[in-house]
Order: structure tokens, then C-alpha cells, then sequence
């Protein structure tokens, strides 16, 4: 009996995925064993897709098990690539074509309010995770993967970049920390990420690193695409250097804290008051800001408590934080509503930045709203919220002239 590689999950839980045990062998020949829940109606489907995987490596004698749960084609792709891959060395990628609607870019701007991790070796999390409208959802290959599984969970993210419906969300990926994190990115960078977290940073190096291997696929393939990059501070030195990481290059777009392994890093327990993470939150948040990028909080971790998180949220937005992460679908709903303009904000400034247009027009040097006088840093803050109440569709981009007839 020669070497058997695996990958896949399965037992009595497990869904929407498949577990395959494959084998090389002497004897030519290929010998197929499939059990499936939906064998009777699809298993000549899933042993051709087996076969034609076979044949794409030049696999001509070996047997091949297939312990099925369900698992969709790009599923079934990528655990049987990544097993043959553990005993035959191919620089071949088998590969779908492109689902057309995550041919799809994203803006350096656009709101990240809510993501979504999910983890990058469990495809049922992440079928109809996009349903639930977050921002943008998080295919993790770092915390959220057991280290003996990292290789195929690179496939299998591979494949739901290329496949799985996002639902317009925003295509995240997080990779394993610099410098493992860098191979990563072969699994990513051809096949349509919009965004990578680059975990536990420390320093502009590391996005520099991160940069390199992007050019260098790019180069190497002939491509070229926007690809944003998401710090996470997560270290009392991450803290420290946050300036230098949120400025280390253009594409960064956010700096993102992670409250978990930040305090772990201090040595304290975190609290619900966040006493203990204060500093770091509003080091980050004046780090983003001085950088011209967006500031984005950790999870909120008890998915159980709305009202928790509501006021974490309203908490973390008065601190000049834009978004944070989630866990589970049921926080996006309060994420988006409580980093949302409320009606009062909305309001205000909706008169300062009319007043702002009067004031030009009539050629005035000063803006005035009532007895207050109004300075440029107030005015741009103003647009900002209206342009998000905008963007969400809280308010109507003819609001000004809705306005003007509502006064006459």
C-alpha cells in the first residue's frame, strides 16, 4: 500500500462537502468509490467530474474515494486537487470558469460598515452567506483553519473566489501572517480577490512584502487589478508602528484592530467596558485618519447579545471607527443601522453644508448656520455624512432641491 493523501470533511454534521482519500497506485487503472447522499440522483455527475480531474493531473492508476455530503462541483474540485497535490508534484490548476457575477472590482472608499469571517474550510458557511448583505465577507485562511488543513483550505478558497455567488459583497480574503501568509497569495491574486487582511502586523515591511508577491503575480500572469490591503493590528508594536503600517502604501484602505489577541499580547482579560483596549482603539482610529483611510473595529464576540452589540457599535462609531468585523449573519443588521447617519445627524447636516452653498453662492468669506459660525473641517464633515446617508440609501441625492421647494 503506497501513500494516501486526504482532505475534506465528513460525519454525521457535516454538509455541503465531501471527504476524498486518494491513493497511487502500481496496478494501471483507476479504481473510483463513491458514497453520497445524493448518489441516486447525481453520482454519474460527481464520478465524470471525478474522472475528468483525474485525467486533467494524467492520473492513470490509483484509487479514488469519495465520502459525500452534498458538496457542490468547485467543492469536489478542490478537495480532490488538493489531495492528489499532496503526492504528485503539477504546476496545473484545475479550474471553472469565472461565475460571471464576481467579475466585479471594488472602490478604495465604498463602506466596509460590516464582514463577515467565514471560515475558508467549511463550504457551508459560505454558500449562501452573501444572502445576508454584509459589506464584504472574509474567506479566512489564518485563526479560523486548524493548521493541519491550511493546504486544502487554499483551494477551497481558490474555488470559492471563482465560484461561489458573493452576492455583490465585497470578495475578502485573510491570509496566514507574514511571512507564511505570502504563499497565499498564488491561491488568491489570479483569481479575483478584492481585498486581503494581512493578520497580526507589525510593521510596513510586511505590507511591502505583500505588495512584492502581488506584483510579481501580476507580472508573471499578465494581469492587472485593484487589490486592497486591510491591516489588523494586533500587538502592543502593531499599536506603536499603526501610522507607519495605515500610510505604507496606497492601496491599504482600512486599519482594522483585533481585540483578542491584542489583549493577549498585554497580558489583561477583555472586558465589555474596554478600559483595557482604549488606547489601542483610539491609536488606530487617529493612525487611519491621518492616513486618509477608514478605521475599522474588532468583533463584538457574544452573538447572543443584540443589545451589546448595539451599544458596541455606537460606542466604537464615536470613537471615528467606520465598520468592524462579525461572526455570525445576525450582527450585520445592527452593524449597518448604528454605523448608519441617524435622522438628527442626517439633519444637520443636510443645513450646514446648504448653508456652505449659499454662502459660496453670495461670494460670503464666512458660513454661518443660525448664530454659530460654521469652519471648513465642520462643512467637510457634514458631506461625508451625507454622502454615506446617500450611499445607503437613507437619503435622496436631489435632497438640496427638496429642500429649497419645502422653504418656498
Amino acid at each position: 500500500m503506497g501513500k494516501i493523501a486526504t482532505a475534506g470533511n465528513k460525519g454525521k454534521r457535516v454538509r455541503s462537502d465531501c471527504f476524498v482519500s486518494f491513493e497511487l497506485t502500481e496496478n494501471e487503472g483507476i479504481e473510483l468509490r463513491l458514497e453520497s447522499k445524493v448518489k441516486t440522483l447525481y453520482g454519474k455527475d460527481i464520478e465524470q467530474l471525478a474522472l475528468d480531474v483525474l485525467k486533467f493531473f494524467d492520473i492513470k492508476n490509483c484509487i479514488l474515494e469519495i465520502d459525500d455530503s452534498g458538496a457542490l462541483p468547485y467543492v469536489q474540485t478542490a478537495r480532490i486537487e488538493a489531495a492528489i497535490k499532496l503526492l504528485v508534484e503539477t504546476d496545473k490548476n484545475f479550474l471553472f470558469d469565472v461565475f460571471e457575477e464576481n467579475k466585479f472590482e471594488t472602490r478604495k472608499d465604498q463602506n466596509r460598515f460590516s464582514r463577515l469571517y467565514l471560515p475558508g474550510n467549511t463550504p457551508s458557511l459560505m454558500i449562501n452567506a452573501g444572502l445576508h448583505k454584509p459589506n464584504g465577507l472574509i474567506l479566512d485562511l489564518e485563526d479560523a483553519v486548524a493548521f493541519d488543513k491550511k493546504h486544502e483550505a487554499r483551494f477551497m478558497v481558490r474555488n470559492a473566489l471563482r465560484n461561489l455567488n458573493f452576492y455583490g459583497a465585497e470578495k475578502m480574503v485573510r491570509i496566514n501572517q507574514v511571512p507564511k501568509g505570502l504563499e497565499d497569495l498564488d491561491f488568491l491574486v489570479p483569481h479575483g480577490v478584492n481585498l486581503i487582511l494581512v493578520p497580526k502586523c507589525e510593521s510596513a515591511d510586511q505590507i511591502k512584502q505583500v505588495n512584492d508577491r502581488i506584483a510579481q503575480i501580476h507580472a508573471e500572469l499578465k494581469i492587472s487589478r485593484p487589490i486592497w490591503l486591510m491591516p489588523i493590528i494586533e500587538s502592543a508594536l502593531g499599536v506603536i508602528k499603526s501610522y507607519e503600517i495605515a500610510s505604507a502604501s496606497d492601496n491599504v484602505v482600512a486599519l482594522a484592530i483585533g481585540l483578542e489577541d491584542y489583549t493577549a499580547d498585554l497580558g489583561v482579560k477583555r472586558t465589555a467596558a474596554g478600559t483595557e483596549s482604549f488606547f489601542a482603539r483610539t491609536q488606530v482610529v487617529n493612525a487611519a485618519k491621518a492616513a486618509g483611510i477608514q478605521a475599522i473595529d474588532s468583533v463584538f464576540s457574544d452573538v447572543g447579545d443584540m443589545e451589546g452589540l448595539k451599544q458596541n457599535v455606537i460606542t466604537s462609531k464615536s470613537l471615528g471607527f467606520d465598520g468592524m468585523g462579525c461572526i455570525h449573519p445576525r450582527q450585520i443588521k445592527v452593524i449597518h443601522d448604528n454605523f448608519a447617519p441617524d435622522a438628527t445627524e442626517i439633519d444637520k447636516a443636510k443645513k450646514i453644508v446648504n448653508a456652505f452653498i449659499i454662502a459660496t453662492e453670495q461670494g460670503l468669506g464666512v458660513v454661518s448656520l443660525g448664530t454659530k459660525m460654521i469652519d471648513a473641517p465642520v462643512v467637510k464633515r457634514a458631506q461625508k455624512t451625507i454622502n454615506l446617508a446617500i450611499s445607503v440609501g437613507l437619503l435622496n441625492p436631489t435632497w438640496r432641491e427638496e429642500m429649497l421647494a419645502e422653504q418656498v
